[in-house]
């Protein structure tokens, strides 16, 4: 009884899991089982793999013929498995001629690649994540894969990544025909330049200042302000003062992206930017799913979350955003398995200060009450958890025609870049991300700072979160000015982005 044992893998969160392809023919009816929890698009995979076959000039076994995908308690889903069940298939079946070593040269390589009806091999999802486990393994296989994710998987260093455009192309090289040729990888990681440059935006040098200091220190920032003052404008220039991703920190985006098949390697190293629209759900911000897929705040790990028109979002996805800004991961739970994802991201929000948008200006309708139900949509803790809160005001007409251009981005991204170093040099993570006992360590105050920050807790009646915020922020600002102490002057500015939306 012919059996062929093959080997693909099964994405799991960020995890790509190994996976047993056994295919087993047996006399008797005809027939075609897929065994091993398959989900529908796995089970759809015996239309496609039979099709194939047969316009690839081979012949499907009219045999009883049993797929086992192991473990047995895995989910499997993607339609990548269709490539491994077909050679497995064409190998039981005495179609695929492995020379010497027989069956036991396909324990050599790793397959994952779905198949069209044509027998062309299309590209699929998390073929990073397969590459990376591949890496981490002890087996050391060969990755055959399609073509259209070769330069994706070639980001793995240390692999042998064949990309195949058929099932034709993978027979011929198993069997010596015609051998694939490695994917040798050509992308590098690239800067963030996104052509946007703070040197457009006029005026609202208050806000440069805060967005200059957030980039520094990781920290997350609440934009306020009418409409078209600018808010946007703003975030939407903040990760051209970022410095580029590390090589490792690259590749952890590109997981994340890859496994819901947005990953684009022309933007290999840039720092994620998301700006889901405000009627995303808490599962699009999270993730979810049966199979958990990452949401925006992790597609937005190592990069910017950027949350426009914050209190139009539903409140209960809002809330979800609480736990993540504290320890940079998230858990799915389901009642049969528990998945992890990273999102160390950098929260970045705009919003109106009332409903209208124009608080404090004559032509403001808005009552008391509206104006509070409308802030009021974002709760306590997820306001204790931002940093900062900086006021974006209107420009007036004289301003917006005579105010000089400011700073470039390029000169504010060098203070950036200088500034982290220094941090991760003293303290391996940004300013942001400092234990408590790390900060005691580091901002060690004098008694006039001491007895300032007693009074303002008092008065502002802040929580403990928001103290650490402060003398984390007031941490940046001394590091910004090349000075090694929290003076006073670092803590008063670090309070101010404590007010309230209302200034």
């Amino acid at each position: 009884m012919p059996l062929a044992v093959l080997h693909s893998r099964a994405v799991l969160g960020v995890s790509a899991l190994p996976v047993r392809v056994e295919v087993h023919l047996a006399n008797g009816l005809p027939g075609f089982t897929l065994v091993g929890l398959p989900e529908a698009e796995v089970k759809e995979s015996r239309d496609r793999v039979r099709a194939a076959i047969q316009t690839s000039g081979f012949e499907f076994p009219q045999r009883r013929i049993t797929v086992n995908l192991a473990p047995a308690d895995l989910p499997k889903e993607s339609g990548h498995y269709d490539l491994p069940i077909a050679l497995g298939i064409l190998a039981a079946s005495g179609q695929l001629i492995l020379g010497q070593t027989g069956l036991a040269a396909l324990n050599e390589y790793e397959f994952a690649g779905e198949l069209s009806l044509s027998g062309e091999l299309l590209g699929t999802r998390g073929a990073l994540a397969f590459a990376a486990a591949m890496q981490a393994s002890q087996d050391k296989r060969q990755f055959i894969l399609a073509a259209a994710n070769a330069t994706e998987a070639s980001l793995i260093q240390g692999l042998t990544i064949l990309p195949a455009t058929s099932l034709v192309a993978v027979v011929g090289h198993l069997s010596g025909q015609q051998p694939l040729t490695p994917t040798v990888r050509q992308t590098t990681p690239r800067h963030n330049h996104n052509g946007l440059d703070l040197k457009d935006i006029k005026g609202q040098n208050q806000a440069k200042r805060a967005l200059e200091i957030a980039a520094a220190g990781g920290h997350s920032l609440l934009l306020v302000g009418p409409p078209g003052s600018g808010k946007s404008m703003l975030a939407n220039r903040l990760p051209g003062l970022l410095p580029a991703l590390s090589e490792s920190a690259a590749q952890e985006s590109a997981a994340l992206l890859s496994l819901v098949g947005k990953f684009d390697p022309d933007s290999f190293g840039m720092r994620p930017f998301r700006a889901p629209h405000h009627t995303a759900s808490a599962v699009a911000l999270v993730g979810g799913g049966s199979h958990p897929r990452p949401g925006e705040i992790s597609l937005a790990h190592q990069g910017i979350l950027f949350l426009d028109e914050l209190p139009e979002f539903d409140r209960r996805a809002l809330e979800v955003l609480r736990e993540p800004l504290e320890n940079g991961r998230i858990t799915i739970s389901r009642a049969a398995r528990q998945v992890e994802f990273p999102a160390d991201f950098q929260l970045v929000a705009a919003m109106n200060p009332c409903p209208c948008g124009y608080f404090g200006q004559a032509r403001c309708r808005c009552t008391p009450d509206q104006i509070q139900r409308y802030q009021h949509k974002l709760s306590g803790p997820l306001l204790d958890r931002i940093d900062m809160v900086c006021h974006v005001p209107s420009l007036t007409a004289s301003e917006l025609t005579q105010l000089p251009q400011g700073e470039a981005s390029s000169v504010i991204a060098a203070r950036v870049q200088q500034t982290q170093q220094a941090q991760r040099g003293r303290q391996s993570v940004l300013n942001a991300r400092l234990t408590n006992a790390q900060l005691e360590a580091l901002v060690p105050l004098e008694k006039a700072s001491e007895a300032f920050v007693r009074q303002a807790i008092e008065r502002l009646n802040l929580s403990a979160r928001a103290y650490h915020r402060i003398l984390k922020l007031a941490r940046t600002i001394a590091d910004l000015g090349n000075n090694p102490e929290v003076a006073l002057p670092h803590l008063a500015e670090a309070l101010q982005y404590r007010r309230g939306l209302n200034g």
